[in-house]
């Protein structure tokens, strides 16, 4: 492979993670991710895959967008071409950072444990969540309360209707239970 290019791939991934306008989405998301598969690294079939879809599921991000998941998947396409990654890996990939965007089951134990690390935080202690509801406030700040509320609202009762939130039995035991609670307790406020 080629160091250069990776180097520049990465400092890429950085800028973009890194834009003013990004108050979650951010590197330090990427290291949540990052910190929660560690704990289950021996259970996921191909980390080399799922790590690159954990650096690019998030890497074009527009609050006002609905396509950011498909321009990921495409930013991300084009990068891992240039790297020489094989084409079945980068479908691989495509499809894990489309997954992102239902969050819906998957016949890939794989992409259910990267879905379950990207929505970990539902699950964390409250002053985490509440840090996380405020930070995508502010990334969706374009929006005044009255539109922003009921599709928060939206968003978070889909979750509650779910039978569980997350996929992996993992998951579900560490944070099904806070995460439901964070939810509800953000419903209540909203």
């Amino acid at each position: 492979m080629d160091e250069i290019l990776a180097d520049n791939l990465w400092l890429e991934i950085e800028r973009k993670y890194s834009e003013k306008e990004r108050h979650y989405h951010r590197l330090s998301h990427l290291e949540n991710m990052f910190s929660e598969l560690e704990f289950v690294k021996d259970k996921i079939l191909d980390f080399r895959t799922v790590s690159f879809s954990v650096f690019y599921h998030d890497v074009i991000y527009d609050a006002t967008s609905k396509q950011n998941e498909e321009e990921s998947a495409k930013f991300a396409q084009i990068r891992l071409t240039r790297l020489g990654v094989i084409e079945t890996d980068i479908a691989e990939i495509s499809n894990q950072i489309l997954a992102t965007k239902s969050h819906q089951p998957s016949e890939s134990s794989d992409t259910n444990y990267l879905l379950d690390a990207d929505l970990s935080v539902l699950g964390k202690e409250s002053p985490i969540y509440t840090e996380y509801t405020q930070n995508i406030r502010k990334e969706y700040s374009v929006y005044p309360n009255f539109l922003y509320k009921p599709g928060r609202r939206k968003v978070l009762k889909h979750f509650l209707e779910l039978d569980s939130i997350f996929k992996t039995e993992y998951f579900k035991q560490k944070y099904e239970v806070q995460a439901r609670e964070n939810i509800e307790s953000e419903l209540n406020r909203l």
